[in-house]
Order: structure tokens, then C-alpha cells, then sequence
């Protein structure tokens, strides 16, 4: 006797528009298992219009988090470009230079950080010192040497307090600038050190200007106020160089040999020693030209312990040589 089969359990199907469609679990069942068939013939484009899938009704959708905002780029460009300057703003143009003095002070800048560093009260070989100031002074000759223009207020500031002040610290190629134009100028000014980590000084200068930028220069007799040593160099020879130019090359050299001073001399000149005294009552007072070997030792050694001074420039033809005289019993500026 033949055995009959057991008939195929008939899948549940439906048949609607002539679509097959497949039944699918309760979407409330936890899990919601697709075959790759049935993957396949779900609308890719669309997915709502199939007719097993329904949208919730509104009152039973989750909200999407929100999203911010953001303008389109140009008028995004439009807000920065517009932003006022702040903080870091001031910063940048403190450290900003400007032509081609830019990129040397991105080089010099981390180097001298790192020269500086040492103590300046350590025992120095005077051989050494003696040398390198020496080779410094050559790299920027003829400038700081000799006077090029002088005049009756020139020659009255050496018997007065001068008129000019200048926030500066030796090992800056920028201040040594207007230091040489002060001598070719035969001009005397009070000398504030602004060494790193300065104590005094450097607060003065960002109350007077509103940023630590050297040098700084200050006419007490024009009520004018000025950084950026090229437009200082510049403002001394018409206040007071009698209608004569810069020096050639004066404003030009320092981008190329005006830093070799403050490689030779290893950062001297530009930090404060930690054990720095009291400032006495009385301003000291230095007979010096700027490209003179010894007094540049000594200037150093002031700007380290940052002691304010009475400069007096007598390069080679100054007016002040006679007040030298009368003061040491000589012309000689070797200390």
C-alpha cells in the first residue's frame, strides 16, 4: 500500500496587486530578522512606501537632537575678518616684525631663549669676552662709531636730564639700531632695561604703549611715543639730525649682520639674573659709544641686574668728549 505523503505545510502568503508579499514579525517582538530575498526586495530609494512599514504617528516619533546652525562660508569669513582684536591679536603684534625681519626673529627668537638661559654671574673668561665683543663690533661697523649730525639740544642734554627715554634690552638686534642712531646723532637718553623676566621695566612699557614690544621711545620734549625701531631711527634724524638722512645702510644692515652681536655674546644683555639688587636712588650714569667693545660688556651687566641709567654718547667727534674729561680725568672709554 502506497503511503500517502503529508502534504506541505503552505507558507502564509497574501496577494495584493499581484505583489508577493511576506509576513513579517511584530516589530514589537524584539527582533526583526530579514532574509536576503526579502532584503533584496525591500525599495532602496524609498523605504516608507512599503506597505509593511508604517511611520508612527507624530505624537510617537523621538525627536532628533538638534543641530546647530552654522552660516554659509562667506558670511562666516565676513564675521572673522570683522571680529575686533583681542588678546591673542596683541600678542601676534608683539612679536611681529616688520619687512623681511620677520622670518630672522623666527629663527633668533627660540635660539636666544636658549643662549640666555645660563647665569649671568658666573665667572667669564676675560679672553673670551674680550674677543667676541670685539668681533661683534666689527660685524657693524661703521655704524655707532663716529657722529654724523649734531645740535645745540644735543649738546645741552649732556649738561641736563635728557629728554629722551628708550625701553630696550641690550641683545635685541632692533634696539641696538636706534642705540647706534642715538650715537651717530651724538643724543643722550635715559636707559630702561627691559630684560627677560623683568621685574619693573616691562610692566612701564605696557602702560605706556598697551604691549611689550622693543624698543620704545619716549620724547618727554615732543610728547611723542613710539615703537617699531625703523620709524624711531627715522623720527631722531628729522627731530634731531638737522635735516640729514639715516646713515646708509643703517636701517638696512640689521636684518643681516644686526643679530650677529647677540649670537657672539651668547644671549648676554637679554635676561635677569635672579639675585638682582635694589635700584639705587640715583640713576648711574654710562659715557659710551654704542659699537664700542668694553662698554657693550658693561651695558650687558646693567641690563641683567635691569638698572635704569643715564647714557651719554661720545663716539669718535662727539661734543661731550669735554664733559668726559672734566668727569675721569680722561677721553679714554676702555673700562
Amino acid at each position: 500500500m502506497r503511503s500517502r505523503a503529508a502534504p506541505r505545510r503552505q507558507q502564509p502568503h497574501t496577494r495584493r496587486r499581484g505583489r508577493r508579499r511576506h509576513q513579517l514579525p511584530a516589530l514589537g517582538s524584539g527582533r526583526l530578522c530579514l532574509s536576503l530575498p526579502l532584503v533584496a526586495m525591500l525599495p532602496l530609494a524609498h523605504p516608507v512606501r512599503h506597505p509593511n512599514l508604517r511611520r508612527p504617528p507624530p505624537s510617537q516619533r523621538a525627536l532628533a537632537p538638534a543641530r546647530a546652525r552654522l552660516p554659509n562660508r562667506a558670511r562666516g569669513r565676513t564675521l572673522i575678518r570683522a571680529r575686533p582684536p583681542g588678546a591673542g591679536a596683541a600678542e601676534t603684534e608683539t612679536a611681529s616684525s616688520s619687512g623681511g625681519s620677520g622670518s630672522v626673529l623666527s629663527f633668533l627668537c627660540p635660539l636666544l631663549n636658549f643662549l640666555g638661559g645660563g647665569d649671568p654671574s658666573q665667572e667669564r673668561n676675560d679672553v673670551v669676552e674680550a674677543t667676541t665683543s670685539s668681533i661683534s663690533s666689527l660685524a657693524r661697523l661703521p655704524w655707532g662709531s663716529k657722529v654724523a649730525a649734531s645740535s645745540a639740544e644735543n649738546i645741552d642734554s649732556a649738561t641736563s636730564t635728557p629728554t629722551l627715554q628708550l625701553y630696550e634690552f641690550e641683545a635685541c638686534p632692533f634696539c641696538r639700531r636706534v642705540r647706534e642712531a642715538m650715537t651717530e646723532l651724538d643724543l643722550s637718553a635715559e636707559v630702561y632695561p627691559c630684560p627677560k623676566g623683568s621685574l619693573r621695566h616691562r610692566d612701564v612699557v605696557k602702560k605706556i604703549g598697551g604691549k611689550e614690544q622693543f624698543p620704545l621711545l619716549v620724547d618727554a620734549g615732543t610728547g611723542v611715543t613710539m615703537y617699531e625701531s625703523g620709524d624711531i631711527v627715522k623720527y631722531l634724524f628729522k627731530q634731531y639730525g638737522q635735516g640729514r638722512s639715516p646713515s646708509s645702510g643703517l636701517l638696512e644692515s640689521t636684518i643681516f649682520t644686526g643679530w650677529v652681536p647677540t649670537l657672539l655674546r651668547a644671549g648676554r644683555g637679554m635676561t635677569l639674573w635672579n639675585k638682582a639688587g635694589i635700584v639705587p636712588a640715583e640713576k648711574l650714569e654710562l659715557f659710551s659709544y654704542e659699537n664700542n667693545s668694553y662698554a657693550r660688556i658693561v651695558r650687558e651687566a646693567l641690563c641683567e641686574l635691569e638698572l635704569p641709567y643715564v647714557l651719554q654718547n661720545v663716539g669718535e667727534g662727539s661734543s661731550k668728549m669735554d664733559l668726559l674729561l672734566r668727569k675721569s680725568g680722561s677721553k679714554q672709554l676702555k673700562v
